[in-house]
């Protein structure tokens, strides 16, 4: 959740012509983290939980990718925050993940 907050906060710098472009999708990518953790949760078994886990991750990768992009695209933002989450977010999905095969 805090990730998606600092990218929406993030995002809301760039350029008014990226925001149904780079920021939507970053924003997207962003909310679909927690939403996949919270459904795969809530479906109430194991499996599920680990599937939803690989997909949060799989958006985190996304996100990732489109941080750095915007980082190349705009230098001038501040995106040392967003890039320490999305490792530290990372470091605990592969450890949630790693809990639920076993």
């Amino acid at each position: 959740m805090e990730l998606a907050r600092e990218i929406y906060a993030l995002t809301e710098k760039f350029p008014q012509k990226e925001q149904f472009g780079l920021c939507d999708q970053m924003k997207r990518a962003a909310v679909s983290i927690p939403s996949n953790i919270a459904e795969g949760y809530r479906r109430g078994s194991k499996k599920d939980y680990a599937h939803f886990v690989s997909i949060a991750h799989g958006s985190l990768s996304e996100l990732e990718t489109q941080i750095l992009l915007a980082q190349s695209v705009y230098p001038r933002f501040a995106y040392g925050k967003t890039l320490e989450l999305t490792e530290e977010i990372g470091r605990m999905l592969y450890g949630l993940s790693r809990v639920l095969r076993d």
